[in-house]
């Protein structure tokens, strides 16, 4: 449970968002602005297990090819420019 201080404006904007919704408290209303308007700010609600698959499955055939070992900075800028 968070407190969360609002200044007049942002009351209002959650007011508008609980009657236009008809949700029981403002509570609701910050969840649901949240939901519609988090993904313009590239947050992603949650992973999908395939992409989450993916990642783990990249990164193990990294560490079975190449183990822990460093890369040195002539040989990263070797590799970056051909």
């Amino acid at each position: 449970m968070a407190r969360v201080v609002l200044d007049e404006y942002s009351n209002r904007v959650i007011n508008v968002v609980k009657a236009k919704y008809a949700l029981n408290d403002k509570s609701e209303a910050l969840n649901k602005f949240i939901h519609l308007y988090g993904a313009e700010e590239d947050v992603e609600e949650e992973v999908s297990e395939k992409v989450a698959k993916e990642v783990i499955d990249s990164c193990n055939r990294h560490f079975k090819k190449y183990g822990f070992r460093t890369t040195s900075i002539e040989e990263l800028r070797k590799s970056i420019e051909g």
